[in-house]
């Protein structure tokens, strides 16, 4: 699946809230976008018939009802997505040696990591 640079703007923001979002709280926690407030309705029909996002529900919004909507995959789901459709699969040492020096690991994580090598083997 391949979210836009827009989509992916929102998908920021379902997933940092963790929680389902009616149209108008994705607009006000949408910091720093990069497409207009009258673009968000194509944006999420985009993103739901490509599987991104789902309707979560309905919110009473003033007297009218407006539908909610939740990521339908994680952030690591759809990031390993991505590395999944590439034509070239990158060497999972060298992708996570080259996170590691870019990013960092902290101690938790090493031992998250470990122990999850260890239930594999």
């Amino acid at each position: 699946m391949y979210l836009t640079k827009n989509e992916i703007e929102i998908m920021d923001v379902l997933w940092k809230e963790g929680r389902p979002l009616a149209r108008g709280e994705i607009l006000s926690l949408s910091e720093d976008k990069s497409w207009m407030d009258s673009s968000v309705h194509i944006l999420l029909n985009s993103m739901l018939k490509k599987g991104a996002i789902r309707e979560a529900g309905f919110v009473k919004c003033g007297k009218t009802c407006g539908r909610v909507y939740e990521a339908a995959l994680s952030c690591e789901e759809y990031y390993v997505s991505t590395l999944e459709s590439t034509r070239t699969r990158p060497n999972l040492v060298k992708l996570f040696q080259a996170y590691s020096d870019r990013i960092g690991l902290k101690e938790e994580d090493i031992a998250a990591i470990r122990s999850i090598l260890d239930e594999k083997n």
